[in-house]
C-alpha cells in the first residue's frame, strides 16, 4: 500500500476502513459480540475508532501475534460462551448482510462455512517440467467470514502450529474436520493495494454511504 500505517486504519470517504468493517457486522446481528485483534502498538488507535463511533461494550480488543494463527487464537482465547465464531479481515470493509448471514445459517447447519469464488483467470500450475494449464472452474479464491461453531474451531487451534495454516479453514482441516464452502461475493474485496481503496470508495458511493 506504500504506509506503514496498517491497512484497517487508512482512510476511506473519511473514516478507517476498520469503520466499515465493524458496522456491518454490528448492524447484521443486535447480540453479535466483536473481538477486534490488532497488531500491539494500535490497540489504542482501534480503541479510539471504536469510541468515536460504536457501542463499546460490544467490542473487545486483544493484541495480535506474530502470525495470523497466532493472532486468531488470541481472540479465540476470549470467547467465553458456545457460539458461532466469524473470523474475518479487517481489511475485507465491503462484507454484506447477506453474506454473513449466508456464512451464518450454513455454520449452524453444517458447523463450518467458508466463503468461496470461482477464479475469472485462467490457471496454471506450476511442476518439476515447468508449468501446465488447470481447470478455472476446479478453482475456489477463498474470502472470509471463515465462520465456525465454537466447538469446532476453538479445539482446533489448540494443535500446534504449522507453516500451512493459511487460514482457519487449513487449520481446522488439520485438526481431522472438513469444511463446507458457501458462495462468496465479488464484492467482499480485501483491502491491499490502493486500486483497492478505489473499488471500495466506488462501491460505498454506489450504496449511498
Amino acid at each position: 500500500m506504500g504506509s506503514n500505517l496498517p491497512k484497517q486504519f487508512i482512510l476511506l470517504r473519511d473514516k478507517p476502513v476498520l469503520y466499515y468493517t465493524v458496522k456491518a457486522f454490528l448492524e447484521t446481528f443486535d447480540d453479535l459480540q466483536i473481538i477486534l485483534v490488532l497488531p500491539v502498538d494500535y490497540t489504542d488507535m482501534g480503541q479510539e475508532i471504536i469510541d468515536a463511533y460504536f457501542d463499546k461494550d460490544r467490542i473487545r480488543i486483544t493484541a495480535g501475534g506474530d502470525s495470523r494463527f497466532q493472532s486468531v487464537k488470541n481472540g479465540l482465547a476470549l470467547v467465553e460462551n458456545e457460539s458461532i465464531i466469524f473470523v474475518h479481515d479487517g481489511v475485507r470493509c465491503m462484507v454484506s448482510k447477506e453474506l454473513i448471514l449466508r456464512c451464518y445459517d450454513k455454520a449452524i447447519e453444517m458447523g463450518t462455512a467458508i466463503p468461496a469464488i470461482i477464479s475469472k483467470d485462467s490457471i496454471r500450475l506450476l511442476n518439476e517440467e515447468g508449468n501446465e494449464a488447470y481447470d478455472r472452474n476446479k478453482v475456489m479464491l477463498i474470502q472470509t467470514p471463515q465462520t465456525f461453531h465454537s466447538k469446532i474451531l476453538l479445539p482446533a487451534f489448540q494443535i500446534d502450529y504449522k507453516d500451512k495454516f493459511t487460514d482457519e479453514a487449513t487449520v481446522v482441516e488439520a485438526y481431522g474436520m472438513k469444511v463446507t464452502l458457501v458462495e462468496g461475493e465479488e464484492d467482499n474485496v480485501k483491502i491491499t493495494r490502493p486500486i483497492d481503496l478505489l473499488i471500495a470508495e466506488s462501491l460505498i458511493m454506489g450504496q449511498g454511504a
